[in-house]
């Protein structure tokens, strides 16, 4: 056989002495990619008849697909719904969270005024990550057509409603080109209608900062909407004669073919560790880890802005100035994954997937992300058996390592 570089198909890497997952199951196998695509080694093998050109000793970690954070509202002392020079802030971030095993992203934005969303949706584009920072899947617009019941840390005077339909959308975000999801409350007047055009444009609908009950969360799923914001928070609580929004874990009047995934911030904070077991054992292929990340992430204690809101970070929490309530997280994703198995006892292999497969599969980018089958791009992370993140790839490219490999 021949090394892979004499096809002139580029430099093959084989990734040895680690454990995989893959298909829900960690099991030792070796992971070969080449131009940052992850390689089917019997094609390798039996047609090309190549070998490796480099191998890499991975020291008996597990290699897990990149992690995907579908909310975080920026962090390392940037917002992306109050920095001027967000172009910036969103590079500063997308770097950061490399070393939290993080590829790919969506910036979020809470609820603003439309003059403001016209300024700055156009100016975070989406992009394909590198050794610069984490891809950016695309703008997770939250708000402002959500409940003034349920605002948690946005600005009350700036709700809206969608009077006019879509017709209100389009005049309150101006250019739609890069939202990739948007949170609103589905009980609002013309919701569905407004549901159906968002999926139309292949943006994903999630349901929450809401006071909608079942039968209304029923219905916007009905008509396209498949996630759910941060579950439990900013949402009517479960009740036994109408569990609301969280009712939709377990709901029989879903289409057949349509999957309901939630958002959790586990975090330690934000959800108690028994709503978190509760909702990982009924739905357990619906868990969507996320931040819900503030600019104060990686900072210490202190005043930060948060939309026009002010906040107030000591330890692990953030309120909004002068209130209890709390104001997004401060904890970073691999955090939370292991929160999560620990406080869960999923294993692992649930743990990670809740951050990577999941993700990937509310955004129908499946079939390249949050994966490590045949054909996907290389975005993977190396994980200790406590699930501390020691490198981080994009394409195939070490973007972040911990310890020499």
């Amino acid at each position: 056989m021949a090394p892979s570089s004499a096809t002139g198909a580029g430099i093959l890497y084989q990734y040895t002495n680690c454990r995989i997952l893959r298909g829900g199951k960690i099991f030792r196998d070796d992971l070969w990619v080449r131009n940052g695509i992850i390689m089917d080694p019997e094609i390798l093998f039996y047609v090309e008849k190549v070998y490796a050109d480099e191998k890499i000793d991975c020291q008996n970690m597990i290699i897990a697909p990149g992690f995907i954070d579908v909310q975080i509202n920026g962090g390392f002392g940037y917002d992306f719904s109050t920095d001027a020079n967000v172009e910036e802030g969103v590079k500063k971030v997308a770097h950061g969270i490399l070393a939290h095993g993080v590829t790919s992203f969506c910036p979020t934005v809470i609820t603003s005024t439309p003059e403001f969303y016209k300024k700055l949706l156009p100016r975070i584009k989406k992009c394909n990550g590198s050794e610069k920072g984490a891809g950016v899947i695309g703008i997770h617009v939250e708000g402002p057509f959500i409940s003034s019941e349920r605002i948690g840390a946005h600005p009350k005077q700036l709700v809206r409603d969608f009077d006019n339909g879509f017709s209100d959308v389009l005049t309150t975000y101006g250019d739609i080109t890069n939202i990739a999801i948007v949170t609103l409350a589905p009980e609002k007047k013309n919701s569905l209608s407004v549901i159906e055009d968002f999926c139309k444009r292949g943006i994903v609908v999630s349901v929450g900062h809401s006071s909608a009950n079942l039968v209304e969360g029923e219905e916007a799923v009905r008509s396209g909407a498949r996630f759910i914001t941060h579950l439990f928070n900013c949402m009517l609580p479960f009740h036994h004669r109408d569990p609301h929004l969280v009712g939709l874990l377990t709901s029989e009047k879903l289409p057949r073919n349509r999957h309901i995934y939630y958002g959790i911030i586990a975090d330690g904070i934000h959800t108690h560790p028994a709503a978190l077991r509760i909702a990982q054992r009924v739905h357990p292929k619906g868990t969507v880890l996320i931040t819900d990340a503030i600019q104060a992430m990686g900072l210490p204690d202190g005043t930060y802005p948060f939309g026009e809101q002010t906040i107030v970070v000591e330890g692990q929490r953030s309120y909004i100035k002068g209130t209890n309530t709390l104001a997004g997280s401060t904890a970073t994703l691999d955090t939370c994954v292991r929160l999560f198995a620990k406080q869960t006892d999923c294993g692992p292999e649930l743990a990670l997937e809740a951050a990577s497969l999941h993700p990937a599969q509310l955004m129908g980018i499946e079939d390249r992300k949050g994966t490590l089958n045949f054909g996907t791009d290389a975005d993977f992370v190396l994980l200790d058996d406590s699930l501390n993140v020691k490198a981080t790839y994009i394409a195939g490219k070490c973007v972040y390592t911990a310890d020499a490999i």
